[in-house]
């Protein structure tokens, strides 16, 4: 801890854009800059505690997408997978990939069309950004994954979950996006849209993500209903981007095969990752499954051989 903390002294400190106004001015002020991070991690964390990387994305789309991780000397036994939003900036989580337990990596990305990962115009179909973004899963076989949609990536989260049975150990829904705009974000898209050739690119393509939501939001109810995962729902009581009774109701209606828990934050609004480090890493511990023990794992096999032994009758 000594050597992270003189780390810390030798760089300035992180300060978060927080909330639209300072996520807005933070998105048009590196516009001008022709930065593609808001905040370029690498000024204020060493390469040791949050590194950017890059990979190539799945399905042979050829495109170069930009992810930041937690570089560990072995893999941890649990990684968190980061679905990020729309816009969709990964350092907006490097304070909390900063503060992470050695016995804990993430990874949170930079979705295709933002920041450094291609292509440079909106991929707007969520089931082309879950292939791509699939190979965010890949690790050894002893290594479990949380996997957090985030907003609009939320959608795409399910959908790479559903993609990939026995990978993925449990799914966090945060902040979700489910094709109804809170008043604050209605008011930005309509803006948005009326301003598209104006506005840095990074707002254009959320406001054609956003506008382009509603009519995919079946494919994400079907994978959900497919999953046989936990899935947690966690959302701020006072989100006006996207409304609380939606993430609520969509936790109650879907029959899904694994129940659903739904946590409504006090106080919080959308952007859950300006609040206290500490609270949003407890919240995603508290969604990690306990590990299964091999007297769990015999007894299921003996009931699955004894539910597949023939009748005596």
């Amino acid at each position: 801890m000594a050597a992270l903390d003189g780390v810390f002294r030798a760089r300035p400190r992180y300060v978060r854009p927080r909330g639209i106004l300072g996520v807005g001015w933070a998105c048009v002020e590196s516009a001008i800059a022709g930065r593609a991070e808001h905040r370029p991690t690498r000024e204020y964390f060493d390469d040791q505690v949050v590194r950017r990387v890059h990979f190539q994305a799945g399905g042979d789309l050829g495109w170069n997408i930009s992810a930041l991780v937690t570089p560990r000397a072995k893999p941890a036994r649990w990684k968190i997978v980061v679905i990020t939003g729309a816009p969709s900036w990964a350092e907006y989580w490097a304070p909390i990939m900063a503060a992470l337990p050695p016995d804990r990596e993430m990874v949170a990305v930079d979705r295709p069309g933002y920041g450094q990962s291609e292509p440079a115009e909106c991929v707007a179909d969520i089931r082309v950004q879950a292939l791509a973004l699939a190979p965010l899963l890949a690790g050894p076989p002893e290594q479990r994954i949380l996997l957090v949609g985030q907003s609009y990536g939320a959608a795409i989260a399910t959908l790479m979950a559903a993609a990939a049975p026995g990978r993925v150990a449990a799914l966090v829904l945060l902040s979700s996006y489910l094709g109804e705009s809170g008043p604050t974000a209605r008011w930005l898209v309509d803006a948005g849209s009326r301003l598209k050739s104006v506005i840095p690119r990074d707002l254009r393509t959320a406001v054609i993500e956003v506008s382009g939501q509603p009519d995919q939001l079946p494919m994400m109810r079907e994978a959900l209903e497919d999953l046989r995962i936990p899935i947690h729902i966690i959302h701020g009581e006072v989100d006006d981007f996207a409304p609380v009774e939606l993430a609520r109701r969509m936790a109650s209606e879907v029959a899904t095969r694994a129940p659903i828990r739904f946590e409504a934050v006090p106080g919080a609004n959308h952007f859950l990752t300006d609040g206290p480090v500490e609270s949003l890493i407890g919240r995603l511990d508290a969604c990690l499954p306990a590990p299964v023990s091999a007297r769990a794992r015999i007894g299921g096999w003996v009931r699955g051989l004894a539910r597949l032994r023939p009748s005596s009758r």
